[in-house]
């Protein structure tokens, strides 16, 4: 393995960043098979207002991920693995060959709006910078005193989130700046996930899984909550519809494509988060945000034509 193209989950969204994808035939497909498939024009998707709720996000980073993934492999750009936090999961589902669009979207728009569903209001996520997560769960287990609170993503060695009840956040928040944190951060998520809260998500996705046959992938597909590869069909229906309520160990997953021999990390607009997260932790690889890259720019380094070696 030499590439791999990675998806951001909720939180990474941006007003405008469907039509801020590049001027490409795929991009054009890909976003007229969404607005046929969800009944409504993809620009619905991607004001303020629309995403700040758990749907319009959720389902204009799928768009935006299938949409990089189709044009990289239009313009011949070789991605030997795909890699998605959370919602991520399934754009690269579906670059993978493991997953239709029209699927990935029925699920996604299911999968958001239960998350919205059941935790209307009174939680959220809070990231934290600068405290090993061996700290942070003690944190945790103090805050939870309070109401429900976990542990939600290893983003690294020093970055942490932390899901739950708002009156645990806020003084998991407080106890993590007295304890050392750099940052302390609420993230544009209203949902708790990624911990036992959403677990009835995970079963409705199950269900809906249950009536459609995935493939064995064609590009290799790599788990951020198992942090490992997966091909069996099965395999990766279950972490598509676990995700939602398992803690992201995004750290070891990408370390595991490291130590598989990948060089360079593609990631998927909008946003640097996960580029950044690599780049933090292997600085000597090459680690790069799509977003904002001019076509051309993008098809250089995707087809490693600025590469040694």
């Amino acid at each position: 393995m030499r590439t791999a193209l990675i998806f951001p989950g909720q939180g990474a969204q941006r007003a405008g960043m469907l039509s801020a994808l590049p001027d490409h035939a795929a991009v054009h497909t890909t976003r007229a098979e969404a607005a046929e498939v969800l009944g409504q024009d993809w620009r619905e998707l991607e004001s303020n207002d629309a995403l700040a709720g758990a749907r319009a996000a959720q389902l204009a980073l799928l768009i935006a991920g299938v949409a990089t993934a189709r044009l990289l492999a239009a313009e011949g750009a070789a991605i030997d693995v795909v890699l998605g936090q959370s919602v991520g999961a399934f754009p690269a589902a579906v670059a993978a060959g493991c997953l239709s669009f029209a699927d990935a979207l029925t699920l996604v728009r299911g999968r958001a709006s239960h998350m919205a569903g059941l935790y209307p209001s009174g939680f959220g996520m809070v990231a934290i910078v600068g405290l090993r997560a061996s700290r942070v769960a003690e944190i945790v287990t103090e805050g939870a005193a309070v109401g429900p609170l976990y542990v939600s993503n290893y983003n690294g060695p020093l970055q942490t989130v932390i899901s739950g009840y708002d009156a645990a956040l806020a003084l998991a928040a407080e106890a993590a700046l007295a304890a050392g944190a750099r940052k302390v951060e609420r993230l544009q998520v209203a949902t708790p996930s990624h911990c036992r809260l959403l677990a009835p998500v995970a079963e409705e996705l199950r269900g809906i899984l249950h009536g459609i046959a995935l493939q064995p992938p064609r590009i290799a597909y790599a788990s951020a909550s198992r942090a490992r590869l997966i091909s069996d069909p099965a395999a990766i229906a279950e972490d598509l519809a676990a995700n939602v309520a398992e803690p992201v160990r995004w750290h070891d997953a990408a370390g595991l494509l490291v130590e598989r021999g990948v060089e360079l990390f593609l990631q998927a607009p909008p946003g640097t988060v996960l580029s950044d997260l690599v780049s933090e932790a292997h600085p000597a690889l090459r680690s790069v945000a799509l977003d904002g890259l001019s076509l051309d720019s993008a098809l250089y380094l995707a087809r490693g034509e600025g590469r040694s070696g």
